[in-house]
């Protein structure tokens, strides 16, 4: 579907140049909700992963994704870095096998581990995970693809039901913050 999508400030958006601002909205809901994690938890999330079996580099980075439910990704470069740190310090071994490094903890990285008790950075404790507010840009972000998508896609018809559905939403998302 080529064209235009209302604004809503009294002019339209190209076609063509909906997804730059999808990706500018996805790329500032990004920042806000601090995808970064701290260093000390890379670590933790590799210890407490190791504890539970052998992995190698990639499997890492995969299952803290998983774990956290998508929140959360460590780059190679955080996690590899990491992986030789705690190999430094004797915490974990690596055995080659295929061309690929399997980590395991060895005797002092599961006492560490036991120490230490064992939390997962993945684990939603902080006060914002509480009260749901990281979940809110990722919502935000899956209800503007929704929207590019019937605007891309649907009828007319269509995308005028959606455009009443969004502004009634948006209305509805005001009246929550005019609640006492």
């Amino acid at each position: 579907m080529s064209g235009s999508f209302p604004s809503g400030f009294g002019g339209a958006i190209p076609a063509d140049g909906i997804w730059q601002a999808f990706e500018q909205l996805r790329s500032s809901f990004e920042k806000r909700a601090g995808s970064r994690v701290a260093r000390g938890d890379v670590r933790a999330a590799v210890l407490a992963l190791l504890a539970e079996q052998p992995m190698h580099g990639y499997q890492i980075i995969h299952e803290i994704e998983e774990r956290s439910g998508g929140a959360w990704k460590p780059s190679a470069g955080s996690v590899y870095p990491t992986l030789q740190m705690l190999a430094d310090e004797g915490l974990i071994s690596a055995e080659e096998s295929n061309g690929r490094k399997t980590y395991s903890l060895t005797d002092a990285g599961r006492a560490s581990v036991a120490e230490d008790g064992g939390s997962a950075p993945w684990t939603p404790q902080a006060a914002d995970d509480a009260t749901g507010r990281s979940a809110l840009p990722k919502a935000g972000f899956e209800l503007a693809q929704a929207a590019a998508q019937v605007g891309r896609t649907g009828t007319p018809e269509q995308v005028q039901q959606a455009v009443a559905a969004l502004d009634e939403t948006r209305r509805r998302l005001y009246s929550i913050l005019a609640q006492d």
